[in-house]
């Protein structure tokens, strides 16, 4: 996808169930990426500054006025429009017709989620198949923590960890992600049959990692970072975070195209809490929508993170099951596809209710 022109379009008036089927049918509205969200309006939003400039039209306003004396600006628009309508193919084999759970196994001393209870190899392949059990889509196994402050641990180590998981947990059947940002740890976590690459650094923090990915075929993930996970938290800063952010995917896409690793291959997270303050987090979920126009998968991970505590009563972290659900259901309203999470068994339950209020299906 080109970006040839300095602006955004976010949709707008979202639209679920009859309502969403009923301006689809009357021209008044699109899908959301081929989905079940619909949306009637659009707001085409430029940077001014530290502000923005936002003109807000109805759909079918927007395609009718093409600008014709702006034949550059008139492609720029409706080449964005196919890509936020466009429905996704399925990722790693996964349709994308319905909302998919990404059921986290962490396999670390230190994660700030879950304090080590799945450290050891049979803890974690246990913990697997009981998120395989409660619903999970996708596993995502990772040996190294990205919490706030966390030290880098080696390479050997945290391959070390995840391998046997992986292999034990594939061999029975899951679609297994691999959370690292090393290109030796994704190679080897391929070999052993991951099929998905998680990387909080979106394939920049190793030269090799996206040689890696293109050359083996896997889908990936491209997570937003500002910093590293050690001093990520200390001054993060944006002009805009939702729009720096989606710059920023402009040029990661854009990389991995060049490598020939298609939009196809791709789901977006904007990384909540990673090199971000509640405002940012905040304006970051509001503004979803937003990275449709980007022509990717959408993954959102907002599960049991510190923003929910301190937006709450400062719970900790095994306490924030209802903000991260709700958190989740605000990401399905806004069209996203993947929710990755700790607390499969009840984000199913959810999600499962918000289908048939949505009237989604079952």
């Amino acid at each position: 996808m080109t970006d040839p022109i300095d602006f955004y379009l976010k949709p707008g008036g979202l639209l679920t169930g009859t309502a969403a089927a009923n301006a689809c049918a009357a021209g008044t509205g699109a899908r959301l990426a081929g989905g079940p969200i619909a949306f009637n309006s659009v707001e085409m939003i430029r940077r001014n500054g530290v502000t923005r400039d936002i003109a807000a039209s109805a759909l079918n306003a927007l395609r009718s006025c093409r600008l014709r004396d702006d034949v550059d600006l008139s492609a720029a628009i409706e080449e964005r429009l196919h890509a936020i309508t466009a429905a996704r193919p399925p990722f790693a084999g996964l349709t994308l017709d319905r909302p998919r759970l990404m059921g986290v196994v962490n396999v670390t001393p230190d994660s700030f989620s879950d304090g080590g209870r799945y450290a050891s190899r049979d803890t974690a392949i246990a913990h697997g198949r009981a998120l395989m059990a409660a619903g999970a889509d996708i596993l995502d196994i990772g040996g190294e923590s990205t919490r706030p402050g966390a030290a880098q641990v080696s390479a050997g180590e945290e391959l070390a960890r995840v391998a046997p998981v992986i292999e034990a947990l594939v061999g029975e059947g899951a679609l297994v992600s691999i959370d690292t940002r090393r290109a030796a740890v994704m190679q080897a976590a391929l070999t052993a049959g991951a099929r998905i690459v998680n990387d909080v650094t979106a394939l920049a923090g190793d030269p090799e990692s996206l040689p890696v990915v293109a050359q083996s075929g896997a889908a990936v993930v491209l997570m937003h970072m500002q910093g590293e996970p050690r001093t990520m938290q200390q001054d993060p800063h944006y002009r805009d975070a939702p729009l720096d952010i989606y710059d920023f995917f402009v040029e990661r896409v854009a990389a991995c195209a060049a490598a020939r690793v298609a939009p196809a291959r791709i789901a977006l997270d904007p990384g909540i809490g990673f090199g971000k303050r509640d405002p940012h987090n905040l304006a970051i979920l509001a503004d979803l929508a937003l990275y449709h126009g980007l022509g990717c998968a959408l993954l959102l991970g907002v599960s049991r993170k510190s923003f929910i505590g301190r937006l709450s009563r400062g719970e900790d972290a095994s306490h924030r099951l209802g903000g991260s659900l709700a958190a989740a259901i605000a990401g399905l309203d806004r069209g996203v596809q993947i929710i990755r999470v700790h607390d499969v068994a009840e984000t199913a339950q959810a999600v499962a209710i918000w289908r048939a209020v949505a009237g989604t299906g079952r």
